[in-house]
């Protein structure tokens, strides 16, 4: 068992909000917005580790599910039956995948942080694209093929992704040092 310091629940409490945080930086885009929280719940990872990273990410999305509006696009129960759902449950598993890809990495450098990050970024998108399908097509109605899936699930938001992810593993290359010494 993990042992959960005061350190460790207020990381987990700071970096859930900047994923709330960044929720509301956004650009607008149909079906899926093009927000800032990718990116943040790679750094958790990164910065945290596997289970801090995926316990701020699950913090911030059962405050969501509680009702407080941090999703991208409100909040409460309701949200699991929008197709973008998938992403907020993928930041879970994007968080634990690249903290555990950086912890397997050793020295940490910006070359591994970057892989580390599209390791959890692949994995959040899997989650986000299939739950975004699952949806659309059972509870929605909608039948919705692969192009539009591929399209404007994953091509449209992974050029900014990717580019963010470099800016990722070069801030987590300069945070490690200065976070690592409050984690217990």
């Amino acid at each position: 068992m993990k042992r959960f310091s005061a350190n460790n629940m207020a990381l987990c409490a700071l970096f859930s909000a900047f994923i709330a945080a960044g929720a509301f930086i956004k650009i607008p885009f149909y079906p899926v917005p093009v927000t800032m929280q990718m990116e943040i719940v790679l750094l958790s990872g990164l910065i945290l580790g596997s289970w801090r990273g995926a316990v701020s990410a699950s913090v911030y999305m059962f405050i969501g599910l509680a009702g407080l509006p941090v999703f991208a696009r409100g909040g409460g129960i309701g949200y699991v039956l929008q197709p973008t759902f998938g992403y907020v449950a993928g930041f879970i598993l994007g968080a634990y995948i690249t903290g555990k890809f950086a912890e397997k990495a050793g020295q940490a450098t910006v070359k591994k942080c970057f892989l580390a990050s599209l390791a959890g970024l692949a994995a959040v998108y899997a989650t986000g694209v299939v739950y975004f399908w699952l949806i659309s097509h059972f509870y929605l109605g909608k039948d919705v093929s692969a192009w539009y899936l591929l399209v404007n699930c994953f091509f449209m938001p992974l050029p900014k992704d990717i580019l963010l992810c470099i800016a990722g593993a070069f801030a987590a290359k300069r945070l490690m040092p200065v976070v690592v010494k409050y984690i217990k």
